[in-house]
């Protein structure tokens, strides 16, 4: 019993200097809320929230709070691509006029891969195009914003971040997969992974527990986002989560039964350019390193909310960081908890005492 006795003062200690940590973070941009994850495996190692959800009712951020991941929902559909393309379901190398034959032709052909990658040569987002109030449909109805712009480059030849991209690879996964968009995501990641709480960003549906979202503008003052619609960008940037959730699926993408290796391959292989080198970006992930371990993840930042979700697949260890302000530095905020939790030993557990340690550390939320 002293050994586990330890291993709860070392999990404590390694909590406050987490909390302190994104407490500072906060405070020094003036971000009204968040919630943090950190998860060894399966197991979420810490799980807190901060500060408030909504400003003016004084409603706190609970870790059941949803917030907008922003660009994490690309990782998030890239698992339901590669499980469509381990099934023998989907061509990754094939024009993508095979699943979506209504888009037009662009002189060259573009594939899901190139468009995973961002090397399809598709435009990213404007100024403009940020803040959307129309109402799409359907993913097919949102092509509209974009098809019809011309190609920055030849598809292949560098890359370029396009969330544009991605809002095509949407309605790739309806071809092979069969189902609507959003049914589709549910069906094949949110339920096997057990993500009850992530979901598309519907603006006119009452969603619990969602979030306001906020500015904090040059001047330093907090003001409320304007409202948007995200059905423009559901694949991009359009879905909503908790951090718990966040490192739930990093768990069921490194280790859980949706991906072969061969699929998580695919996902966490830096893809590279005409030029041969290699551009830091995989099959919808991230890839770079942390202290000499491979890193993968996705940041997102959209309308009020700014997001990261860090994984150190060698360690099975992920950090999901979430707030409701247009904030900066989140992904060295999370390599920053990376590195506190990394260090905590693995003792073991008394077989006749089953207290679970990630709620040891779970002051409220």
């Amino acid at each position: 019993m002293l050994l586990f006795a330890a291993a709860l003062s070392i999990q404590a200690a390694i909590a406050d200097s987490a909390r302190a940590v994104v407490e500072r973070y906060l405070e020094a941009n003036g971000v009204p809320g968040a919630s943090v994850a950190v998860a060894r495996g399966s197991e979420i190692l810490w799980s807190e929230a901060f500060g408030l959800a909504d400003l003016e009712h004084r409603v706190p951020v609970t870790r059941a709070t949803k917030f907008r991941v922003g660009s994490i929902s690309k990782a998030l559909t890239s698992v339901a691509l590669a499980r469509l393309w381990e099934a023998g379901r989907l061509d990754l190398d094939a024009p993508v006029q095979r699943y979506v034959p209504s888009f037009p032709d662009k002189g060259y052909p573009i594939t899901s891969r190139q468009l995973a990658g961002h090397l399809s040569g598709l435009p990213h987002y404007t100024a403009a195009d940020i803040v959307n109030r129309t109402r799409y449909p359907t993913v097919t109805a949102a092509l509209d914003k974009f098809q019809d712009r011309p190609l920055l480059f030849p598809p292949g030849q560098r890359f370029s971040y396009s969330s544009y991209g991605w809002n095509l690879l949407s309605v790739v996964v309806e071809g092979p997969g069969g189902r609507e968009f959003l049914a589709e995501m549910k069906a094949e990641v949110f339920d096997p992974l057990g993500m009850g709480n992530t979901l598309a960003d519907q603006y006119d549906s009452i969603i619990p527990n969602r979030t306001g979202f906020y500015h904090r503008t040059a001047a330093g003052t907090v003001i409320n986002g304007p409202a948007v619609d995200n059905s423009d960008v559901w694949a991009g940037g359009g879905f909503l989560s908790t951090a718990e959730d966040l490192v739930r699926f990093a768990h069921g993408v490194v280790a859980g039964p949706l991906l072969s290796d061969r699929g998580r391959n695919l996902l966490f292989s830096p893809m590279r350019a005409a030029d041969g080198k290699e551009t830091g970006y995989g099959f919808g992930w991230e890839v770079d390193t942390l202290d000499g371990r491979k890193r993968v993840g996705h940041g997102g930042s959209h309308v009020g909310a700014s997001a990261q979700l860090v994984i150190v697949p060698e360690l099975g260890l992920a950090v999901a960081v979430l707030t409701n302000s247009n904030s900066r530095g989140v992904k060295a905020l999370a390599g920053d908890l990376l590195r506190l939790f990394r260090e905590r030993p693995v003792l073991p557990r008394p077989e006749e005492y089953q207290l679970d340690l990630g709620d040891s550390v779970h002051p409220g939320g």
